[in-house]
């Protein structure tokens, strides 16, 4: 393994520092990233900025199978590696980077066929739907280097290492930094920008580089070192094995997505600046998230490779060590979400009502942060035992019917104002996770003995 890693041995807050810190730091210059991108859209335009707004979501629901493909990866080569079987470990990584490949393919076609449609509902025609609709024909290109680097990832963090994401987030980001402005606007008196365009330009860039860099620490890898080429010949049989663990998790990605406009939908009888509002607080809870999904993200190959090893007592090990260790770092940032909510608002509007409202709800999202956190380490508990299927039931619960049921009770129902909108979304949240533990403890009943004793 990566420097003789074995997960299914050793202290567990060791394992988690190893593979929580450098992703949730990887996963910080991520989000920098789309920032980036937001900055120099904004330098152009405000149809700039809003032509971004709009291909995100589009583009992101098709990355999130990309995201399964991660989540696959990560559980079935992590419960190769915990059994012992290092052959199997090697075919399988061989077999997800094909299935990568072939995913991102038909990814790309479905977004240049779908692609027009959605752009064309919401926007009316216009600069801002040329504007996205070329943006995305770009980055579609550059849908392959996305998920083959979520891929080789998961190939990486099956054996114990993210300090390799974490490097490559941080140069991504540094990248994009000097080559967005050369590819908008160009070197005078050498070559000519592409304009707003030239964002997807260097995405395509800069992500195929992160991609090859990735791919190249996978390939050198225990699990994949000295591997012929007909290892990545397509075997159905383990595709069909791939497709069951990244279709669950893929579209609950993209629900979870969704369930924004069904928000929004609900708001929108409140005004822009009740909009404005929540986007800016969704964004601050989201960063005060970020060390929770880190350990939700570390707890999945651990549970993968001592599920794999038959050592249940250790993952429930592993699992009451993420739980009482990210609700200790939710409840002290849920205080600091509280302490600083006016200060925090500020930082993104001078608006005193955007600032009041948006002050308001992160009071609501700060006290749902440890709710949120035990459904994403419910999760990763699911897909290391290798169950994702019981994920896409729990988020369509919690984003598809959940918010528009309580919402609908709160607003429509019992005539509430916005703050109908914020309680729909906290009732939604709380009993989702009520049920992501009641089907946590029947799986963990059935596979390990038991949710917290065997």
């Amino acid at each position: 393994m990566i420097n003789d890693i074995d997960l299914s041995v050793g202290p567990m807050p060791v394992h988690f520092r190893r593979i929580a810190i450098p992703y949730c730091i990887g996963m910080t210059f991520a989000v920098l990233y789309n920032l980036v991108d937001a900055f120099f859209a904004g330098l152009l335009s405000t149809d700039a900025l809003a032509a971004l707004a709009i291909s995100f979501p589009i583009f992101y629901i098709l990355t999130s199978i990309g995201m399964g493909v991660n989540a696959a990866t990560v559980a079935l080569v992590g419960n190769a590696l915990g059994s012992g079987n290092l052959g199997y470990a090697k075919r399988l990584a061989c077999q997800g980077l094909s299935y990568a490949v072939t995913v991102s393919a038909l990814l790309g076609a479905i977004g240049f066929t779908v692609m027009p449609w959605l752009v064309d509902a919401v926007t009316e025609a216009g600069p801002v739907r040329e504007m996205a609709t070329r943006y995305l024909n770009i980055l579609f290109i550059a849908l392959p280097a996305f998920v083959v680097f979520f891929c080789a990832n998961g190939i990486l963090v099956a054996q114990g290492s993210a300090i390799m994401i974490m490097r490559a987030q941080i140069a991504t980001v540094l990248s994009n930094i000097v080559l967005t402005p050369v590819m908008i606007f160009g070197i005078p008196g050498l070559v000519g920008g592409f304009g707003f365009h030239g964002i997807a330009v260097s995405s395509l860039i800069v992500q195929t580089c992160a991609m090859l860099y990735i791919l190249r620490a996978a390939l050198r890898s225990e699990v994949m070192r000295h591997e012929v080429p007909a290892s990545y010949r397509v075997q159905w049989d383990n595709f069909r094995v791939f497709t069951a663990q990244t279709l669950p998790t893929g579209i609950a990605l993209s629900l979870i997505v969704s369930s924004g406009y069904i928000v929004q939908l609900y708001l929108q009888a409140f005004g822009s600046q009740t909009m404005a509002a929540f986007g800016i607080s969704m964004r601050i809870e989201q960063l005060f998230l970020l060390p929770g999904i880190a350990l939700a993200f570390a707890l999945r190959p651990i549970v993968a490779w001592n599920y794999g090893a038959n050592e249940y007592g250790r993952v429930r090990e592993a699992f009451i060590y993420c739980c009482k260790s990210g609700l200790l770092l939710m409840s002290l940032g849920a205080v600091a979400i509280f302490v600083g909510r006016h200060l925090a608002m500020r930082l993104f509007t001078d608006d005193p009502e955007v600032v009041r409202t948006g002050a308001q709800v992160l009071v609501v999202l700060g006290l749902l942060t440890p709710f949120s956190f035990l459904v994403f380490s419910i999760q990763s508990l699911l897909q290391g035992m290798k169950h994702s299927a019981w994920i896409l039931w729990i988020i369509i619960y919690e984003r598809a019917f959940g918010i528009a049921f309580f919402c609908a009770l709160f607003v429509v129902v019992w005539g509430m104002s916005a703050w109908g909108v914020w309680l729909g979304i906290a009732t939604s949240i709380v009993s989702a996770t009520l049920l992501a533990f009641a089907i946590a403890a029947l799986v963990a009943r059935r596979e390990i003995g038991g949710l917290f004793h065997g």
